[in-house]
């Protein structure tokens, strides 16, 4: 019999640009302020490390990134540590890992995920990100994930009949809600004026519709049943994960608007915990531009395709809406953090569940989903979280 799975424990950084600070002095934060939260579990009692990482050797030289964290962090060298790797999911992707690991018995996993890319030049940057595409057909040709978000944006207005502007209540409820998050790299409200005025950066796809990729940390100790029922406060409970994938190009999909992965993992996790779309109360998504979170809700089935915009025009993203997204800032202005992605979104969820969201708080607040995709959507992977008092 599998065990439930639980979070005991969750710390994170403050995203930005760390340029006094190493990859090591992030992850060692994130951890010990997991441990600090976790009350009576100790470095000695964590059975394995998964950390995730979406550019460990093309930035950071470090093809062991599990072990070197491992002897960072003083863990014992007889436990597995080892890194995941799914590009912009590694961080969930290492979560999933965990999780299957705790339910077949392991009673502590520590997972963290973690990025340091700003010592490095632009160009460097965008060659590492591109590596999430088809490195044949389409990185070699300089085709960038910002450049293939943008073809997929002006394809969804022709499809449906939607200015540019129509996205703008996307980055504009991320910055609302980032303006109150003191972890966000970005902290001030912008407007639809704003928005309207912003250069463009892949049109149709401009500069207040675009995130920054900074330097962070984030680490969660999961732990088995027996340990959460010695935990004290409210328990949050993984009650489903899930991992799907699609093609890698996206002229290789049968509809290119339809992120197929995003769609397969949210409705098995799901199906995992028993529930269905209409049971979540707090979602957290891949939301790098206006149309990934458009296309995602979609996909996910929240709304019918081609209606998403007109939903968040009417507040539906918001806290108090029907599907509230982003609400610590979501990758726009919380920031992209790259493959530690994952684990700040389980974080923000588990904050919104336990009732410690601050001004962004979803009102009674039980059930939250968070998805974090790979590439274009290739590699999608969901958890399920549910509150139990």
């Amino acid at each position: 019999m599998m065990s439930n799975v639980y979070i005991a424990g969750m710390g994170a950084t403050v995203v930005g640009e760390h340029y006094q600070r190493s990859l090591a002095d992030l992850a060692s934060e994130a951890a010990r302020a997991a441990l600090m939260s976790a009350s009576g579990i100790a470095p000695h009692h964590i059975g394995a490390l998964y950390v995730g990482s979406a550019f460990s050797e093309e930035l950071y030289g470090q093809s062991q990134l599990g072990a070197y964290l491992a002897s960072m962090l003083g863990l014992s060298p007889s436990i597995p540590a080892l890194r995941v790797e799914a590009a912009g999911a590694s961080g969930a992707l290492a979560l999933y890992q965990a999780v299957q690991a705790v339910q077949h018995g392991l009673p502590v996993a520590l997972v963290i995920g973690v990025e340091k890319v700003t010592d490095h030049l632009e160009d460097e940057i965008e060659a590492a990100q591109a590596m999430a595409t088809d490195s044949n057909e389409e990185a070699l040709h300089g085709v960038t994930l910002t450049a293939q978000w943008a073809m997929l944006m002006r394809r969804y207005m022709y499809e449906y009949g939607y200015s540019a502007d129509a996205f703008a209540p996307f980055p504009i409820n991320a910055h609302t809600n980032g303006a109150k998050n003191p972890l966000a790299l970005y902290r001030f409200p912008i407007d639809a004026g704003k928005y309207r005025k912003a250069a463009q950066i892949a049109s149709p796809i401009n500069m207040l519709d675009c995130s920054t990729l900074a330097d962070g940390a984030a680490a969660l100790l999961i732990v088995n049943e027996n340990l959460a029922r010695e935990l004290d406060g409210v328990r949050i409970r993984i009650a489903g994960a899930a991992v799907a994938t699609d093609h890698p190009a996206l002229h290789r999909r049968r509809n290119p608007l339809d992120l197929s992965a995003a769609r397969a993992s949210a409705h098995i996790a799901l199906g995992r915990a028993h529930l269905g779309v209409g049971d979540v109360n707090v979602w957290e998504l891949t939301d790098p531009h206006g149309i990934a979170a458009t296309l995602a809700l979609e996909a996910i089935g929240c709304y019918e395709t081609g209606t998403a915009p007109r939903h968040a025009a009417e507040g539906a993203i918001t806290p108090g809406g029907k599907t509230p997204i982003a609400t610590a800032g979501g990758y726009k202005a919380r920031g992209d953090v790259g493959g530690a992605t994952g684990i700040y979104q389980v974080i923000e969820i588990a904050q919104q569940l336990r009732g410690q969201a601050g001004a962004t708080q979803v009102t009674n607040a039980r059930v939250g989903f968070a998805q974090s995709l790979g590439g274009i959507g290739t590699t999608a992977v969901s958890h399920v979280l549910i509150r139990e008092s």
